[in-house]
């Protein structure tokens, strides 16, 4: 039997002060109408712990949108999970800090669209929103909670990661990420105006390699870099169905946020499902877990158990074909399309705004 998830991902809506033209979300996002009620999400949590899961985390869109949020906190701390909340912190006051440690919240991770406050302004598309993120980081540390500090990267952004590392560290983040976009969704469509070129990749490489000397024992950094320039592919989500369940705001469970974009797939509905069937049964989570679906040259590969095959959903992107070996493996049949989209990339600055993409209420 296939052991349990790691970590549970709940997106509990699309809905989101900010319009990153590098969000993660779907480009169709899930409208309000549709999101799970708050008795649903009870369920699912406690399905969650009975299945084994370790680790809830609560996404968006911004979760802070949903006003019942602690008592979700609540409940998952309540069963035994270790709670995370992932969030621009625009929406969070001292009041609902208080109430977020009430409900026994274990950790907050804050993102960052630059360090510097018009340049994030303009890039979260919410006038007043670096300001906010700084008092919501100050609310965090204050109420003794660890603080991750995550500063997405970009062809934008890239040249002042220093400063940003330098922000976190004055945050007093125990954690920080240094995040390249990663190309999907809204971000694929953006790929042009965001992709960093080699040489701003090897200069932030060094930077953050250096802080992490640096503050060693003090400040952990992660740094995920963009896969144009990989030589073998990131073990996405930990491998297909291995670690982790999404959950969509309207209750899709998926092996990863971007899954809904192979269209020959259909994902089970957590309305309809339970987690442990789910988990176990349904042809989603198994059709490309483990190694048995690859093709050459992955079933030959030493590295088939550590990077899974790849990304299915850039496979799906660049290759055309989610069972591809993903482009960014140098040994791919399609690895030359990286090499493309890198001579394409810087041809613009202009980014389309992600509001093109609400979802009706």
């Amino acid at each position: 039997m296939t052991p349990p998830p790691m970590g549970l991902i709940i997106e509990l809506t699309h809905r989101c002060p900010l319009q990153c033209a590098y969000c993660s979300n779907p480009l169709k996002l899930d409208p309000p109408s549709s999101e799970l009620a708050t008795d649903e999400w009870l369920r699912v949590l406690d399905e969650a712990a009975a299945l084994g899961v370790l680790q809830v985390h609560f996404s968006g869109g911004e979760p802070m949108a949903r006003r019942d949020l602690e008592q979700l906190v609540a409940h998952a701390n309540a069963a035994g999970l270790y709670t995370n909340i992932i969030t621009s912190g625009v929406l969070l006051d001292a009041e609902r800090m208080r109430a977020l440690i009430t409900a026994g919240v274990d950790h907050v991770q804050l993102s960052f669209q630059d360090s510097e406050a018009l340049r994030a302004d303009v890039a979260g598309g919410y006038r007043g929103g670096h300001a906010k993120k700084l008092l919501a980081a100050a609310l965090i540390r204050n109420s003794g909670l660890p603080l991750t500090s995550n500063f997405v990267v970009h062809r934008q952004n890239i040249d002042r990661v220093e400063e940003m590392i330098a922000l976190g560290e004055a945050l007093g983040s125990e954690r920080m990420e240094i995040a390249h976009v990663q190309y999907y969704g809204w971000a694929l469509r953006n790929r042009n105006a965001l992709l960093p070129t080699i040489d701003q990749l090897e200069s932030t490489t060094a930077i953050v390699e250096a802080a992490r000397a640096r503050l060693h024992g003090r400040i952990a950094i992660d740094y995920v870099v963009p896969d144009y320039y990989a030589a073998r592919p990131k073990a996405c989500m930990g491998g297909w169905g291995q670690r982790f369940i999404n959950i969509s705001p309207s209750g899709k469970a998926l092996p990863c946020h971007a899954a809904e974009t192979i269209p020959d797939m259909e994902f089970p509905s957590v309305r309809e499902w339970s987690l442990f069937d789910l988990w176990h049964d349904a042809e989603a989570f198994a059709r490309f877990r483990g190694t048995d679906w690859m093709p050459a040259p992955c079933q030959g590969c030493d590295r088939r158990e550590i990077d899974w095959g790849g990304c299915r959903c850039q496979a799906l992107a660049l290759a055309g074909n989610a069972a591809a070996t993903d482009p960014a493996c140098t040994r791919a049949p399609m690895h030359h399309v990286m090499a493309t989209a890198i001579s394409e990339a810087g041809e613009t600055d202009f980014t389309i705004p992600r509001r093109l993409a609400r979802a009706p209420a």
